[in-house]
């Protein structure tokens, strides 16, 4: 349980660095946009909130969680632009239906 508020924070943050490009790269979307990477921003904030912060010294995300974290943070230098938006957009659905609503309940969420 307490890994999934940590992959939601990582998997959020990625989610709005590409939102925030792709507005960037397109004046069209910066008004299509502005809501919900406002919302997005909350969200990560109220999330980041709930975390635990972990000693630097202390022990490292292991197994599963270790291995997603790192391709999550590897996806933008491997990954072109439209791929990561599409796959971006495709998570923000999944995130606002299943992730969101097991953190904030708090069940076992696998």
């Amino acid at each position: 349980v307490r890994e999934r508020p940590v992959a939601l924070e990582a998997e959020l943050a990625l989610t709005l660095k590409v939102l925030e490009a792709a507005a960037d790269a397109d004046s069209a979307l910066v008004d299509v946009l502005d809501q919900p990477l406002h919302t997005l921003h909350h969200i990560l904030a109220q999330l980041r909130a709930c975390i635990q912060p972990q000693p630097t010294a202390g022990p490292r995300p292991w197994g599963r969680l270790h291995h997603w974290l790192h391709r999550l943070q590897e996806a933008p230098k491997k990954e072109s632009p439209g791929c990561l938006e599409a796959s971006v957009t495709f998570n923000l659905f999944r995130l606002l239906t299943r992730d969101l609503k097991c953190v904030a309940s708090g069940d076992l969420c696998v």
